[in-house]
């Protein structure tokens, strides 16, 4: 099992795909990677050569992937919130912020408000 930037990539797909698993290597950028290394992207995963697997990543470590991107985002987003702007206040309040619409649609980041049935009233006594 080939183990790069802390991510086991799965066994049985090509290696073209199998670096898409890693966060922050999406396919054209693997494709790139692959071109560099001179590995085949046909190749499956659990055929790869010890050899193969240290030429990537050595070629991967040239990239800002996993934690260190993650980390570099989440204190993009905590400027952005500290500062007071508008994207941050956005963020803050868990709301879309790239000008989407709210009065329809943005469930995802609003959350499903869920409705809530009254209840029946008893039958009046007489």
């Amino acid at each position: 099992m080939a183990r790069i930037s802390g991510v086991d990539l799965p066994r049985d797909k090509r290696i073209e795909i199998g670096l898409t698993y890693i966060y922050g290597i999406g396919l054209k950028r693997a494709q790139d990677i692959l071109a560099a290394t001179g590995v085949n992207p046909d190749t499956r995963v659990k055929d790869l050569a010890d050899t193969d697997v240290t030429v990537l990543r050595n070629a991967i470590s040239t990239y800002q992937v996993e934690g260190d991107l993650r980390r570099w985002e989440s204190m993009n987003v905590k400027r952005l919130m500290d500062i007071g702007a508008y994207r941050g206040r956005r963020h803050r309040l868990g709301l879309p912020v790239r000008g989407q619409r709210t009065r329809t649609n943005s469930r995802t980041r609003r959350g499903g408000r869920r409705t809530v049935a009254g209840k029946k009233k008893a039958p009046a006594k007489k």
